[in-house]
């Protein structure tokens, strides 16, 4: 009795993160389905499902944050008006048998998913338009770049990972080699948003207050 009242005191975050860590070392000899990691309980920080395991996404830090609210700002002022695409954060797209939390979800207008009465659907089963990640520095670059690659493999036109402390951001294309944006270079956005225009220096001055 008194363990059981001592777990029901404990914060609700921290419970879930405990039965994502008990899961995870389940997993070690027996990796969940894509059904059953998609029944558990989500995590705060969001947890994502890649070949069979689960991964947490670190909590999102002032660089990270700041950079993400800005970007979906600036896209959603250029785009959202003339409805061409509409970007959200941390918005779970489930697809290709695996269960991904972008930083960043752009998908063109006529993508959004949504129900019969014309309302957004509660869940997301389709790859991303454009899928932006913005790396933090106990992320794996190579798990990040994996992510990408794999939503472009099933039908995503652009990804960016933005690398805060190199201020550079790597573009990829759905039907050519990776690009290294820095300075003055210009970001590329989807082909459907005409008006867009933002250099690379211009993304991470976002960083400096002044």
């Amino acid at each position: 009795m008194v363990g059981a009242i001592s777990k029901s005191n404990q914060p609700l975050a921290e419970l879930q993160n405990q039965q994502l860590n008990q899961t995870n070392q389940t997993n070690q000899t027996n990796q969940l389905t894509l059904e059953e990691f998609l029944a558990l309980s989500s995590t705060e920080p969001e947890s994502e499902y890649l070949k069979g395991k689960i991964y947490q996404k670190p909590m999102s830090q002032g660089e990270h944050s700041t950079l993400q609210a800005e970007l979906v700002s600036r896209i959603n002022q250029v785009a959202k008006p003339n409805k061409l695409a509409y970007a959200r954060p941390e918005l779970r797209c489930t697809f290709g048998g695996r269960s991904i939390v972008p930083d960043i979800v752009i998908l063109e207008w006529a993508n959004i998913p949504r129900q019969e009465d014309g309302r957004v659907a509660h869940k997301t089963e389709i790859p991303p338009d454009w899928i932006v990640e913005i790396l933090s520095p106990e992320q794996s670059a190579n798990r990040v770049i994996e992510k990408i690659v794999f939503s472009i493999e099933f039908g995503t036109k652009l990804g960016w990972l933005i690398d805060p402390k190199g201020e550079r951001v790597v573009v990829f294309y759905a039907d050519g080699l990776p690009e290294i944006k820095t300075g003055e270079e210009q970001l590329p956005a989807l082909e459907i948003i005409k008006d867009w225009q933002l250099s690379a220096k211009d993304l991470f001055r976002w960083l400096y207050v002044e």
